[in-house]
């Protein structure tokens, strides 16, 4: 038997939630698309992919995004410019890094930083708290 809803019920309220937006500047290809995957899974949408500085910084200085994940070493050069612009930007990141922290510059002590190799679930706590 196929059941219709009730004409008379009201409709649910309110639109569906937006996809968060996430800015990926990774050089390794492979961990690039693997940040890709994970974020999908996770429900944000990935709103570019930068894997050197100057791609990074243009990205940063002017698309529009919610937050960005910025591997520390980009090809043997640090990403702190681009932490910066997002900085200036009041755009939230995080840096993921094989280093921990003491591979993050003392002016970005205070920013999240999520060590490498990590899981979805620490990948998705880190983003929670910082959005």
């Amino acid at each position: 038997m196929i059941m219709f809803p009730d004409a008379s019920a009201e409709p649910s309220v309110g639109a569906p939630e937006r996809k968060r937006r996430v800015l990926i500047v990774e050089d390794e290809g492979a961990i690039g698309m693997l940040l890709e995957d994970m974020l999908n899974e996770l429900g944000y949408e990935v709103a570019g992919l930068a894997a050197r500085l100057a791609e990074g910084l243009r990205k940063a200085e002017t698309e529009t995004f919610d937050c960005a994940i910025l591997d520390v070493n980009l090809d043997g050069r640090p990403s702190f410019p681009i932490a910066e612009a997002l900085r200036r930007r009041g755009i939230p990141f995080l840096f993921v890094t094989g280093y921990g922290a003491k591979g993050v510059d003392p002016n970005f002590a205070a920013d999240p930083v999520l060590a490498k190799p990590f899981m979805q679930g620490e990948l998705a706590a880190a983003l929670s708290k910082l959005l």
